[in-house]
């Protein structure tokens, strides 16, 4: 497997990489303003870190031009591949979507909507020689004081319910052994997926560690996961899930 080497200034850390093969992929909503950019960083990005990659884009239902803008650049780049949800699904079955579909031994994911500089990856890989998932953590998170406040509120709550002892168990930057998925099954078509694959990937005894990553305000598009129909969601779904989760099943 080759290496690849960062200087003391790469934000990699001066650290010694290897070369995974690596899945990259991105769930979109309404975000014609952002995929295109998103997904030429993406291209740029993997041929740096990767000799064996493949771009994702899981259009989830978007009603605006982000199917046709995304369909225009796998035309144009072999690497990239899109697949469509005839509707929109929700955050969960995007994020099921690009799981299941991502064939590299590695599997990466962040939003489509551009809060997170995808070149932060080199603050990820290191450690997947030590973790199995590697969790990026905003470390001045651009968003609403009251969007930090219910996410503090919601970590809080995970975290006590199902141990899982990260601190931005929603962040969307994160890297995973593809491996997890074969052996977890996910449910949640909402907000709660990331609580559910780090709560049932520890269950089986997958390390689980974090990194403190970038995060930049959204400069287009519309956020959604401050809806309310988004968030009672949620809470039914964590219910649901911690009535039936068993740390000898999942």
């Amino acid at each position: 497997m080759s290496k690849v080497i960062y200087g003391e200034g790469h934000k990699g850390m001066g650290r010694i990489m290897k070369k995974y093969p690596i899945s990259i992929f991105f769930p979109c909503y309404n975000e014609e303003q952002n995929v295109t950019r998103i997904t030429l960083e993406a291209i740029e990005v993997a041929r740096r870190i990767s000799d064996d990659y493949e771009i994702i884009i899981v259009n989830d239902g978007s009603r605006d031009r982000t199917g046709e803008i995304a369909e225009r650049l796998a035309k144009e780049n072999p690497a990239v591949r899109v697949i469509h949800h005839d509707g929109n699904k929700g955050y969960g079955a995007a994020l099921q979507t690009g799981f299941k579909n991502a064939s590299k031994e590695l599997v990466f994911y962040t939003d489509g909507d551009g809060q997170f500089k995808i070149e932060e990856i080199t603050r990820l890989l290191p450690l997947i020689e030590e973790a199995d998932i590697v969790s990026g953590r905003r470390t001045y998170r651009q968003d609403s004081f009251m969007r930090k406040v219910n996410a503090f509120l919601w970590g809080a709550l995970v975290n006590a319910l199902f141990k899982i002892n990260v601190n931005d168990v929603d962040s969307a930057f994160k890297l995973y052994r593809r491996k997890i998925f074969d052996e977890i099954t996910l449910t949640s078509q909402g907000a709660l997926i990331d609580t559910e694959i780090l709560a049932k990937a520890r269950a089986k005894g997958y390390t689980i560690t974090e990194v403190g990553v970038s995060h930049f305000p959204r400069v287009a598009g519309e956020q959604t996961g401050a809806k309310l129909s988004v968030i009672l969601r949620a809470f039914k779904e964590l219910f649901a899930l911690k009535s039936s989760f068993s740390p000898r099943s999942e």
